[in-house]
């Protein structure tokens, strides 16, 4: 069974129930590095009684489900639809087998993809619902309320859809964190704002997709250009932020302006493989001080950002 890259088909997603009536373009930067799994008949996919941790969507093939596998399935599962949701969702050991009825090829979706996207769609979380309403075990094995699903929502969903990097609830948590350890070492600390120049105008020019595909081809070169340690996140719809621990502010502007030339230099592609516009970036840094709190520093981060634009 092994992992495919660069298989995903629109066509085929679009055919799948968890996505259906949702834009290509909204969800491909968290889908993009999901593995496609193969399969050839009769492999075995979920063997009953073991854990789970992953939502598979059939893009090809058929899959039965068998309480016994001595005896005809219960129901055979075809391209569009999902099977493992239940047992990723509570936690409990998988009620059946899951067996390939021909040559299949199934997407992975771990619990943070999926609960990124249903915090990223309201179309994602009204198709969840609708495939457990359509799974629950007996009627009564697994109940979950809004309240339940909220929480969930907010423990898991910390990926941007779009761009596929963390997202702002992720990089608050974060920064707290990371400023925390910085102050008890004694280290230094600086945060990297980055704001895509004139993008509004550039949406306007050349279109909202146009803007979605810049904004993910720089998501990708941003995490290209960042080396282990530097924490990435999307801060906004055209600002995105690094935490770079163990950095003093002259090493973090000679990163920032490294990665602002990389930008200005990618090229960009709408999903037919036409060339877009290119892009340019203005950059901010700041430098952690003891008196600090994640707000000021932000804050100071801000102003710098306002600094570089004005030149």
């Amino acid at each position: 069974m092994p992992d495919q890259k660069g298989s995903l088909k629109k066509s085929q997603l679009e055919q799948a129930h968890l996505f259906k009536g949702v834009e290509y373009e909204s969800i491909i930067g968290l889908l993009e590095d999901c593995p496609v799994h193969e399969l050839q008949q009769e492999d075995l996919l979920l063997n009953r009684g073991e854990t789970n941790h992953l939502l598979f969507v059939i893009l090809s093939g058929h899959l039965r489900v068998h309480l016994e596998l001595s005896v005809d399935p219960v129901t055979v599962l075809g391209p569009g639809e999902v099977v493992g949701e239940l047992s990723l969702i509570d936690g409990q050991p998988t009620s059946a087998y899951v067996v390939a009825d021909d040559h299949c090829h199934v997407l992975a979706l771990n619990e943070k993809t999926l609960w990124s996207l249903v915090e990223a769609s309201h179309i994602v979380a009204r198709n969840m619902l609708f495939v457990l309403s359509r799974r629950l075990r007996h009627g009564d094995s697994i109940i979950l309320t809004s309240q339940q699903l909220q929480r969930e929502y907010a423990h898991y969903a910390v990926i941007d859809a779009l761009t596929g990097l963390y997202n702002r609830r992720w990089l608050d948590t974060m920064l707290a964190r990371q400023m925390g350890r910085s102050k008890k070492g004694q280290l230094s600390l600086c945060l990297l704002l980055m704001d895509v120049d004139r993008f509004k105008e550039y949406n306007e020019t050349n279109g909202r997709q146009a803007g979605d595909r810049a904004l993910h081809t720089l998501a990708l070169t941003l995490r290209e250009s960042m080396r282990p340690g530097e924490m990435l996140a999307r801060y906004g719809e055209d600002k995105f932020m690094a935490i770079l621990p163990e950095l003093d502010v002259a090493t973090a502007q000679n990163l920032g302006e490294r990665v602002r030339r990389t930008i200005a230099e990618m090229k960009i592609f709408s999903l037919d493989q036409h060339p877009l516009p290119s892009v340019t970036v203005s950059l901010g840094v700041a430098q952690m001080a003891d008196e600090d709190t994640a707000e000021t520093m932000i804050a100071a981060a801000h102003t710098a950002l306002a600094k570089a634009r004005e030149g």
